[in-house]
């Protein structure tokens, strides 16, 4: 074999071993089951950055399909965890604005509103504002469509007025 093939073939194996080593110490698996599981996650995590260099991310649609169900079936926690593992770079406005509509449902009370959720979900829709300004949902079960409608619900929520003691809000329906 050509000696200068040698020595890039070796050093070729010496930078992969020390790639080897510097990954299992930064994700510290703490068994060898764990490994594999770590690895298919930095797996998926390099192949959607590379999605997104290259321009082809896009949100998976069997996990958003989950998660939708999920959300119909009021079971908000998870819906919310599926949204998030459906767009994981978190890019996309229409998976943006459900995740910030479970923090509206799961937070939202006839007596009282969740403050805590409702801080969450405000921050949230302000990622759908960063990504689309002028995203609408075109889901016909949703009342609020836009994420202003749903961000005005938000700061009302909040928001401690006379009408808060109103014995008659306890007739209101959530959006």
């Amino acid at each position: 074999m050509n000696q200068k093939l040698i020595h890039v073939l070796s050093i070729a194996l010496v930078a992969g071993y020390g790639m080897f080593v510097v990954w299992i110490y930064a994700v510290a698996p703490r068994d060898l089951g764990q490994v594999t599981t770590k690895a298919r996650e930095t797996v998926e995590n390099i192949t959607t950055k590379g999605q997104i260099v290259v321009g082809t991310y896009e949100v998976d649609p069997q996990k958003f399909a989950q998660a939708l169900a999920d959300f119909r079936a009021e079971n908000y926690v998870a819906a919310r965890d599926g949204f998030l593992r459906a767009d994981p770079e978190r890019r996309d406005a229409k998976t943006q604005f459900y995740i910030a509509y479970t923090y509206y449902r799961q937070g939202w009370g006839r007596v009282y509103n969740d403050d805590e959720l409702f801080k969450k979900g405000l921050a949230e829709v302000d990622k759908v504002t960063e990504i689309d300004r002028d995203f609408k949902s075109d889901d016909p079960d949703l009342k609020l469509r836009s994420p202003a409608e749903l961000k005005n619900e938000f700061e009302e929520g909040l928001r401690l007025t006379a009408s808060d003691f109103n014995p008659l809000k306890l007739a209101r329906e959530r959006k």
